[in-house]
C-alpha cells in the first residue's frame, strides 16, 4: 500500500478499538482517542522505514534518509543470516524485518517503556514524531507542496497542546494503567497497532508480507503472507485508491461515533 492509505488504516483502527473499549464499558476519554488515532495513522507508515524512497524516509530531512539506510542494510543482513532454502534471493531489506510481528511487538514494547520512564519530553517526543508522519500521510496533498519546516512546527505545536490536555486530571493519561508512573504506558498500543495494520495492508498486495516471521512455514522463513492472488491489487492501484481508501474513511467515522457514544 501506499501511504495515505496506510494512515487511513491506521486512524481507522485506532477508531474501532476506541468503538470496542466503548462497548465492554470502559470508553475512552475523547483526548486517548484523538492522540491514539494520530499516532497510529503515524506508526502505520514506520515499517517502510526499509525503503529509501518511502513517504517516512523525507519526513525528517537528511535524518530520516540516513537511518533508512541504516534499517535497509540491517533488514538485509538479518534477512540473508536467516532465509531458508525456499527463500528467494534479493538485494535490498525492503519488506523483511520491519514488516513482521515481532517487529511491531519490540518497536510498540519500546515506545511505551520511553513513553513511561522518560516522562513528558518523551511524550512530546513520541507525539512529534508520529505527528509528523500522521501529516505527511493523511494530508499528503497538503504537506508535499508545503516545507518540511512548516509540516514540523505544525507537528510540534499539535504535540504540545496535546500533551497538556493529556496533563490535566481526568483527560486520559492513566486511562488504562493506573499505577503511578505507568499513564502513558499505554502509547505503546497504537504504535503496535499502527506497525500491525501496516503489515495487513501490504499482505494485500502482490508482494505478500512476511508478517510471521521467524516463524517458518514449510522451507520458507519468510514467507509472503497474503490472501489468495486473485484478490490481490498493485499498491496505489484502483482498488486503493477508490475502493479502500473510501471504506477505511467510512469506518474510521463510524468507529469514532461508536466510540463516542454517538450510537
Amino acid at each position: 500500500m501506499m501511504g495515505p492509505a496506510h494512515s487511513l488504516s491506521g486512524a481507522a483502527s485506532w477508531l474501532g478499538v476506541g468503538a470496542a473499549a466503548a462497548a465492554a464499558g470502559h470508553t475512552m476519554p475523547w483526548p486517548v482517542l484523538l492522540i491514539g488515532s494520530l499516532v497510529c495513522a503515524g506508526a502505520a507508515l514506520a515499517p517502510d522505514l526499509d525503503h529509501k524512497a518511502a513517504t517516512i524516509s523525507r519526513s525528517f530531512g537528511p535524518l530520516s534518509r540516513w537511518l533508512c539506510e541504516i534499517v535497509d542494510k540491517l533488514s538485509y543482513a538479518v534477512y540473508k543470516a536467516t532465509r531458508k532454502p525456499g527463500d528467494p534471493r534479493r538485494s535490498g531489506g525492503h519488506r523483511t524485518l520491519t514488516h513482521t510481528w515481532l517487529w511491531a511487538v519490540l518497536i510498540g514494547a519500546g515506545f511505551a517503556v520511553a513513553a513511561m520512564a522518560g516522562g513528558r519530553w518523551a511524550v512530546l517526543a513520541i507525539l512529534f514524531v508520529h505527528m509528523v508522519l500522521a501529516i505527511e500521510g493523511l494530508l499528503w496533498r497538503a504537506a508535499r507542496p508545503s516545507s518540511d519546516v512548516l509540516v514540523w512546527l505544525l507537528a510540534a505545536t499539535s504535540a504540545w497542546i496535546l500533551a497538556d490536555i493529556l496533563d490535566q486530571p481526568g483527560s486520559g493519561a492513566d486511562w488504562l494503567f493506573t499505577e503511578p508512573g505507568q499513564e502513558y504506558l499505554w502509547l505503546g498500543l497504537p504504535v503496535l497497532l499502527g506497525a500491525l495494520v501496516h503489515d495487513l495492508g501490504d499482505a494485500l498486495t502482490i508482494s505478500g508480507c512476511p508478517i510471521l516471521w521467524p516463524i517458518p512455514v514449510g522451507r520458507k522463513r519468510w514467507y509472503p503472507v497474503g490472501p489468495p492472488k486473485a484478490m490481490r491489487f498493485r499498491a496505489g492501484s484502483w482498488v486503493e485508491l477508490k475502493v479502500l481508501m473510501p471504506v477505511f474513511m467510512l469506518l474510521g467515522g463510524v468507529g469514532c461515533a461508536a466510540a463516542l457514544n454517538f450510537v
